[in-house]
């Protein structure tokens, strides 16, 4: 019988995406083998974050206090915006050293059938930053399904009467992919995607 204590991390542990019951309980034991100054430091780690992580108040990503690093930097180029799902497709794009612009973080995607709707997601700080007047385009970068698609068709149709160029990110066969293992949407994509050889 495993005491109630235990069990009740376990159960916790659990409840974190991508974690099932086995391996919430291979950590769990995992911490209980551990040094305790292990387990104290993940436990205030967690409440620091719960206490000290905000959502930025200009473009919605995660910050400490304040703008977030990408808000405050005055090099960044504030007539490009680029819109993304969540945190860690802002930090993807991030990654590429590609794209000097803005971000801005919607925390989700359309989905009816989950009841998200536009008003769980940051689209109204959005259009509030479009109508300063300095955006000229707005790339989307919604991920290339059924939601994001939607998502993007629904801030497009937002954004367009506003005079902004609305882009969305190239989508199609990835690098070292076969055709012959492609689904039938992303290679019609590439397909139209298509760019002259230079």
């Amino acid at each position: 019988m495993t005491p109630e204590p235990l069990q009740r991390l376990i159960v916790e542990l659990a409840r974190l995406p991508g974690i099932g019951e086995k391996t919430a309980q291979r950590l769990a034991f995992h911490l209980l083998r551990a040094p305790p100054e292990n387990a104290r430091a993940l436990s205030a780690a967690i409440d620091e974050v719960m206490d000290q992580v905000r959502i930025c108040p200009v473009c919605c990503a995660l910050t400490g206090a304040g703008d977030c690093p990408q808000c405050s930097d005055p090099k960044r180029d504030n007539r490009i915006i680029c819109v993304v799902e969540n945190v860690a497709d802002m930090l993807a794009v991030e990654r590429t050293r590609e794209f000097g612009g803005r971000y801005h973080v919607l925390h989700g995607v359309l989905s009816p059938l989950d009841g998200i709707g536009p008003e769980q997601l940051h689209i109204k700080e959005l259009l509030k930053r479009l109508s300063s007047g300095t955006v000229e385009e707005v790339i989307v970068a919604t991920n290339p399904d059924v939601e994001g698609e939607v998502t993007a068709l629904y801030l497009t149709k937002l954004i367009r009467p506003l005079g902004i160029r609305v882009t969305r990110i190239a989508q199609g066969v990835p690098m070292g992919g076969d055709l012959e293992f492609a689904d039938q949407v992303t290679l019609a994509r590439a397909l139209a995607g298509r760019q002259e050889i230079p």
